[in-house]
C-alpha cells in the first residue's frame, strides 16, 4: 500500500524532496516496500516557480489542514521555526495518528520529549534525520548503529556558515566582518545571520545529539554558548603559530559529575580530523570508550543532502521502522544533571591586548596566580611602548570559573586596552 505524503514547506529542502520522491521513484519502491507518494503539499505562493513539477498534487492554502487529511499517512514539516505554524502541525498531525517527519531542530530542541511522548501515545513516528547536519546519517547512526557502545562524548561542527567564514578568515587573513558579508552574498548566511555566527543553531543540534547519545532529554538552556563574532585574524594566526586552528565546536560530554554541553570557538590541534573539516562542511566525532571515536563528516546543508535525509526516514516510515524519536521512551529521558563551572576543567589560549609598559606582565601574572593559574606558554610580539601590543598564552588545565574570575580582574586594569580573548584548547 502506498505510503501517502503531505508536504509543508517548498523551499530549497522541499523542492528537493519533491525531486528525489519523482526522480528515484523505482529505487525507493524496491527499498521501502512500497510507493511513497506526495498526494497535497502547502506553502506560502503557489504561484511560484520551484522549478519542480507539483501535478497531481493537490494543493493546501492552510498548511494546517495536511494534519487533517484522510489521504495524508505522514506529514513532512520543513516550515521552521520553534512556534506557530511548524509546532500547531507537528502536534496535530500526530494527534491525528499520522507520522511525522521534520528537519526542524529548534522545534525538537525547545518541544522535544513532548513531541515525543506524543508520538508514542498515538503510534506513530517522529524523525528529524534532517535537522542535524544536514546528509550525516548522525540520527541513525546514535539511535541504532552505535546503542552497544557507551558513548561518552559527542562534539562536532555542526554549522557550515560558521565553519565556513573561519576557514575563510584562515586562508585570506580577513576580518569576520568582511568574510561574512561575502558568505551572505554566496547564500552561506542568511540576511540576520545571528542564530548561525551567534552558535545558536549549533546549539539546537548539539542538545538533540546528547540526547540521543546519553538518554537525557533535550536542555537547551544547559548549553553554554559563545559564538564566533569575537575571533580575530590575529588569534587564527597566534593559533597557526601554536599548532592549531579554530573552530566553532558543539561539545557535550557525560561525567561523574554531569553533562556538560558548550557551543564555542575552540583550539582543535592541527593534523585531527575535525581540523581539517573545511568550507562549508559539518563533522561530529563520537568517542564510543573501548571502540573508539566514530567520526562522520559531510555537507550539512543544501538541497540534496537534506533532502535525501528527509526521504531516508520516509523510507523508514514505509519500511515500518518506528521506535521512539530519540532511541528510548520519552517518559525514560531524564532532566540532565548539568556540570557546575567549577567543576569543569580546560587547557585555554588567552589574548590580551595590554599597553606596552612596565609591570603589564606582572599584573597579569599576579591575578593568574592567585587563581592558580599556570600558563604552558606564551608570546608577545613587537615593541611599541606606550601602544597597544598582544601577549598570548596557553593555559595548564584550569578551572573554567577560575580563568573567569582572573580575566575579570585583569580586564579591570588600566593597562589593558580590550576585553582578553579565551578559547577553550580542545583534547583530540
Amino acid at each position: 500500500m502506498t505510503l501517502r505524503v503531505g508536504i509543508a514547506g517548498l523551499g530549497t529542502v522541499g523542492a528537493g524532496v519533491v525531486k528525489v520522491l519523482r526522480s528515484k521513484r523505482r529505487e525507493l519502491v524496491a527499498r521501502a516496500g512500497r510507493d511513497i507518494e506526495i498526494v497535497a503539499a502547502s506553502a506560502r505562493d503557489s504561484a511560484k516557480d520551484r522549478g519542480i513539477d507539483l501535478s497531481g498534487i493537490a494543493w493546501e492554502k492552510d498548511a494546517l489542514s495536511l494534519a487533517a487529511r484522510s489521504d495524508v499517512d505522514v506529514v513532512v514539516e520543513l516550515v521552521g521555526g520553534e512556534e506557530g505554524v511548524a509546532r500547531q502541525l507537528v502536534e496535530r498531525a500526530l494527534n491525528a495518528h499520522k507520522h511525522v517527519v521534520t528537519a526542524n531542530k529548534a522545534l525538537l530542541a525547545h518541544h522535544g520529549k513532548a513531541l515525543a511522548a506524543s508520538s508514542e501515545r498515538n503510534g506513530v513516528a517522529l524523525k528529524f534525520e534532517a535537522a542535524i547536519c544536514g546528509g550525516i546519517p548522525i540520527v541513525k547512526a546514535l539511535r541504532e548503529s552505535l546503542i552497544s557502545y557507551d558513548i561518552g562524548a559527542v562534539r562536532g561542527i555542526l554549522n557550515g556558515t560558521c565553519n565556513f567564514i573561519l576557514t575563510q578568515m584562515e586562508s585570506t587573513g580577513r576580518a569576520f566582518a568582511d568574510v561574512l558579508t561575502e558568505a551572505q552574498a554566496l547564500g552561506y548566511a542568511e540576511a540576520d545571520p545571528t542564530l548561525d555566527v551567534g552558535g545558536g543553531d549549533t546549539a539546537h543540534k548539539l542538545c538533540l545529539l546528547a540526547s540521543l547519545a546519553f538518554g537525557t532529554e533535550p536542555d537547551l538552556d544547559g548549553i553554554e554558548l559563545t559564538g564566533i563574532q569575537g575571533v580575530r585574524p590575529a588569534d587564527i594566526a597566534f593559533a597557526r603559530e601554536f599548532g592549531f586552528r579554530i573552530k566553532l565546536l558543539g561539545v557535550a560530554r557525560r561525567t561523574k559529575d554531569g553533562i556538560e554541553q558548550r557551543v564555542h570557538p575552540a583550539m582543535v590541534r592541527a593534523g585531527t580530523p575535525l581540523a581539517a573539516v573545511g568550507s562549508s562542511f559539518n563533522a561530529v566525532v563520537a568517542d564510543a570508550g573501548e571502540a573508539g571515536p566514530f567520526f562522520f563528516e559531510g555537507r550539512g546543508a543544501g538541497q540534496s543532502p537534506t533532502a535525501s535525509a528527509v526521504v531516508s526516514d520516509l523510507v523508514d516510515v514505509a519500511r515500518g521502522a518506528l521506535g521512539p524519536a530519540f532511541g528510548r521512551p520519552a517518559a525514560e529521558l531524564v532532566a540532565p544533571r548539568r556540570l557546575g563551572s567549577d567543576i569543569r576543567s580546560s587547557a585555554y589560549y588567552l589574548r590580551f591586548q595590554v599597553l606596552d609598559v612596565p609591570g603589564v606582565m606582572a599584573e597579569i601574572s599576579r591575578h593568574l596566580a592567585n587563581e592558580k593559574i599556570s600558563i604552558e606558554s606564551m608570546l608577545q610580539r613587537g615593541r611599541a611602548p606606550g601602544e597597544p601590543v598582544a601577549i598570548v598564552m596557553i593555559t595548564h588545565d584550569a578551572s573554567h570559573s577560575a580563568v573567569v574570575r582572573a580575566l575579570k580582574a585583569i580586564a579591570a586594569s588600566d593597562k589593558v586596552s580590550e576585553a582578553p580573548c579565551m578559547i577553550p584548547m580542545e583534547p583530540v
